[in-house]
């Protein structure tokens, strides 16, 4: 019995508080079996529900979280700006590297323009993407 209680959850000292009333009366077995119908419905005291069980409180997203992400007047600023200004010069000579397959010189010079190899990547990729562009335009003319 002691050992059915520590299971389902009851610490030894409550196991024995619970027991020790029990052992001397006369209806300690329906008072026993009381608690082990009871002992199921509460919670468990260990393993990895434990615990009182409650809803949890959802909290919005913190402002901090959305840093860094395109919003839509930040693209059309961009976009505008590409527009108007055309590409760096730096740009302009990696897109040649592009047009002849020379990707990897392409990533190489453009992560000592950029700084990091991840920017590197990105703005390569961003390059190749407008050429393609710039392909699909020219083809859809002819």
């Amino acid at each position: 019995m002691a050992l059915w209680l520590l299971q389902a959850g009851f610490h030894a000292r409550a196991t024995l508080n619970i027991l020790r009333p029990l052992c001397h009366s006369p209806s300690g077995l329906d008072a026993i079996r009381k608690r082990r119908e009871m002992a199921v419905r509460y919670p468990m005291a260990v393993g990895l529900k434990k615990g009182h069980p409650v809803t949890k409180n959802v909290t919005k997203p913190r402002h901090s979280r959305r840093r860094g992400r395109l919003t839509k007047h930040s693209k059309f600023v961009r976009d505008m700006i590409r527009e108007v200004c055309g590409f760096a010069p730096y740009e302009r000579r990696a897109m040649e590297l592009l047009k002849v397959s020379k990707d990897k010189r392409a990533l190489k010079f453009i992560k000592k323009r950029v700084g990091t190899h991840i920017r590197a990547k990105r703005k390569r990729e961003e390059l190749s993407n407008i050429l393609a562009a710039l392909r699909k335009a020219a083809a859809k003319k002819e």
